[in-house]
């Protein structure tokens, strides 16, 4: 699925959060549940961080800009967890 799939139904509308869960609710009544495992930002970030996010992407994507992280609901759709980060490469 790429950009040119999304369809306008699945824009996100509401994003909630429990202990181990996220659910985001989409336009077209659906919602989507992945285990906070996956987003590792996202798990650890304080409940206050996780509660501070915002559309974005013309609708087909969330950012939490205290935790820098960023989603799409084609990944959630796809159920992709977020990719490993990669140490930063140590100089001198």
């Amino acid at each position: 699925m790429g950009v040119l799939d999304v369809k306008p139904g699945e824009q996100v509308r509401h994003v909630m959060f429990s202990d181990d869960v996220m659910s985001v609710d989409l336009m077209d009544g659906r919602t989507i549940t992945v285990p906070l495992a996956w987003y590792p930002k996202l798990l650890h970030g304080t409940p206050q961080d996780r509660a501070q996010w915002e559309v974005c992407g013309g609708g087909f994507g969330i950012h939490w800009p205290n935790l820098d992280e960023d989603l799409s609901t084609e990944g959630l759709l796809r159920g992709a967890p977020a990719a490993p980060e990669r140490p930063l490469a140590k100089t001198g």
